[in-house]
């Protein structure tokens, strides 16, 4: 074997005695007589929390509307400017209006030629019910002298003759004046069209809400109803915002929606400390199986546009109050391997790392669901000096009360 091989073995061995030995001490814990080691302490109290479900959420408009034109014509004047807030009624664009003004003036004259042949055609009738009444009259008294021999039955005839033609008269009249009522009310409605087509020249803002990117510029020619909107607005005030929630939940919250509204607190990333208060409105009618959560929604006033579509937002939804709940200073709680663990002293002053259950976050607290009970002194700092059986010491006016135990 050369020389080298066997440093090789050598060292090998070295090192492997050493971290048997580093290994053994590890499982051992702290030599004996090892110094105390000075960490601040705190008392797991027992305080009431209210539960709340927390979540990430969507900012939704309340309402969208995709503004598109409703008659043809070219676009000759866009008055307003992107992003800007309108309200309802604010003019939007402007239609070039010399095309429907026209028309109006086209269906107006009409009404008035129908009119004068409609009024024509009942003075007609007028005067011929006149002359067919005397014609009438004048066939009757003859038709009875003839019987009594007094005229020749040539005058009556004549008579009789005259009345049906006045008859006749009477019946093209009144079938002119139904011809004139119907022009006169398919005119009416053509003059009617013309205004409201007139009126549609104007876009005016359906809801009040923020304008996003003008997407039809002036000098374009647009359709009426067009495939391409000409702006899209999106109402904010109020918003929604989305937010999914584990199933487990929705019992209690359609307990609790029963017997009133429940409050949605949202924070947005760049003002945390800055909460927005809503209520929650909409709870999703199906679960989705494939997450295992209920889809619910949130509404908000949303003064001064402080939420803006799309915008993810944290999301805390507020339930029961849980009366006597475990809570310790968050900074007791450490990250382990095997999950969330807080050092707890013993009787004897030494340490023991004891696995543990969170819930939510309050104020500084966090809520420790299993794993500890309240009256038991955790060390909230120090803990990187500390493990399994080490003895520990509180710093001098260090050691505080969560709550009550």
């Amino acid at each position: 074997m050369s020389s080298s091989t066997i440093s090789k073995a050598v060292v090998f061995a070295v090192f492997a005695a050493i971290f048997l030995v580093g290994c053994a001490a590890q499982k051992a814990g702290p030599p004996i007589g090892a110094p105390s080691v000075p960490v601040t302490l705190a008392t797991a109290g027992k305080q009431s929390v209210q539960q709340l479900v927390q979540a990430i959420g969507n900012v939704e408009p309340s309402a969208t509307v995709q503004v598109r034109a409703q008659v043809a014509g070219e676009l000759i004047r866009a008055n307003f400017t992107e992003g800007q807030y309108v309200k309802k009624g604010d003019l939007l664009f402007q239609i070039d209006p010399r095309p429907f003004r026209d028309a109006l003036l086209q269906a107006e004259a009409a009404v008035s030629k129908d009119r004068a042949l409609q009024a024509q055609a009942e003075a007609n009738l007028s005067r011929d019910r006149a002359q067919q009444k005397y014609a009438d009259t004048d066939a009757q008294r003859n038709q009875q002298l003839v019987k009594e021999g007094i005229v020749a039955r040539s005058q009556y005839d004549v008579s009789r003759t005259n009345a049906d033609v006045y008859a006749e008269s009477v019946r093209a009249d009144q079938s002119a004046i139904q011809s004139a009522r119907a022009s006169l009310e398919s005119d009416l409605a053509a003059v009617e069209k013309s205004k409201l087509d007139l009126s549609f020249c104007e876009i005016r803002a359906p809801i009040s809400g923020r304008t996003g990117n003008q997407l039809v510029h002036v000098g374009n020619y647009v359709k009426s109803n067009g495939d391409t909107s000409l702006v899209v607005i999106n109402q904010i005030e109020p918003a929604f915002v989305s937010f999914s929630v584990p199933e487990q939940k929705l019992a209690a919250i359609r307990r609790l929606s029963a017997a009133g509204k429940l409050a949605v607190r949202v924070t947005t990333k760049d003002a945390p400390e800055k909460p927005v208060i809503g209520t929650l409105s909409v709870v999703d009618n199906t679960v989705d199986t494939t997450t295992g959560t209920i889809r619910l929604k949130a509404t908000f006033a949303n003064a001064g546009s402080v939420l803006w579509p799309g915008q993810f937002v944290d999301v805390s939804l507020a339930l029961d109050t849980k009366a006597d709940a475990v809570v310790v200073p968050s900074e007791a709680v450490q990250a382990g391997q095997k999950g969330s663990f807080i050092y707890v002293v013993k009787a004897d002053q030494s340490v023991e790392d004891r696995i543990v259950t969170t819930g939510q976050l309050v104020d500084g607290k966090i809520v420790v669901e299993s794993g500890l009970n309240a009256g038991e002194i955790v060390v909230t700092d120090g803990q990187l000096l500390l493990a399994p059986g080490a003895k520990v010491m509180a710093l001098p006016g260090a050691k505080t009360e969560t709550g009550k135990p």
